[in-house]
């Protein structure tokens, strides 16, 4: 009699809670999967880090998170560092990773009037990779890349039950509207993993509408053509959350990570420095 299919262990990985949203799409596709989320909050935002030291950085939780808890598959659900960190991460560790980066291609394939704008931290807008995806993809459209700031942290705040006010969130994403004689913008590409935690509320505050485009169903197929379907129909498997900060399970994060598919969640402290590991 065959062995039944074991159910693989993913980890998910991001500087703070924006990985909740591709977090939510992996557990859709795969809900057999015992998932490990884990937020390096110790050292969020990550746009604030400096190139060389993000990639030691990254390097070293991943390399403690892969010790710990032995994925079969790593996600790294955060554009900021996938879009520096993945080679690293590949060259040195034996196992699949899955990155998000900004989802240029599709967004080009969507336009209509030829105008996006790419909405992403600072770090991912200085990228030579996110330029290089505007290249190969999108050559033929006008794409303005817009860095925000401060809205990856007014998201977090969001799901901490501590909404910022309408006028911050309009602030941050009054540039992403471009319109002028050679059309306007009608693709938004939500380049930061917490942005989407906004949407409600970015469609309502926009000038006009627009699409937009969130990576996170993209990673999610991804991760199943790696790891292959679901071997038979289920709940959500065990979830554990983890934060380097070390800090514990409230109600409003509590819900966020159940209303999202983590199941039975665990709160496993995991307290790591700030400051670049070695």
């Amino acid at each position: 009699m065959p062995m039944p299919a074991r159910c693989p262990t993913v980890l998910v990985f991001d500087s703070g809670l924006g990985g909740l949203t591709v977090l939510a799409e992996i557990t859709r596709a795969r809900p057999d999967a015992q998932v490990v989320y884990a937020a390096d909050d110790a050292a969020f935002p990550y746009g604030a880090l400096p190139e060389p030291a993000l990639v030691a950085r990254v390097e070293a939780v991943i390399g403690r998170l892969i010790g710990a808890y032995a994925p079969d598959l790593v996600v790294i659900a955060c554009n900021t560092a996938s879009t520096l960190v993945l080679p690293h991460l590949r060259a040195r560790f034996d196992l699949p990773f899955v990155g998000t980066v900004p989802a240029v291609k599709p967004a080009a394939r969507l336009s209509r009037t030829g105008r996006i704008t790419v909405l992403a931290t600072p770090g991912t807008v200085r990228r030579d990779y996110t330029r290089g995806l505007i290249e190969a993809y999108a050559s033929g459209c006008r794409v303005d890349l817009v860095g925000s700031t401060g809205l990856a942290a007014l998201a977090e705040a969001e799901l901490s039950g501590a909404p910022a006010p309408d006028e911050a969130i309009a602030a941050e994403i009054a540039s992403c509207f471009v319109s002028g004689p050679d059309g306007r913008t009608d693709v938004v590409v939500l380049a930061c993993t917490h942005y989407p935690l906004l949407l409600p509320r970015l469609r309502r505050l926009s000038p006009w509408p627009v699409t937009f485009v969130d990576p996170a169903p993209a990673v999610a197929r991804r991760v199943v053509d790696l790891l292959g379907p679901a071997a038979a129909p289920g709940g959500p498997g065990e979830g554990v959350a983890v934060f380097t900060r070390g800090q514990c399970l409230d109600a409003p994060l509590g819900r966020a990570l159940e209303a999202r598919g983590l199941g039975r969640v665990a709160i496993d402290p995991f307290p790591l420095p700030p400051l670049l590991l070695t």
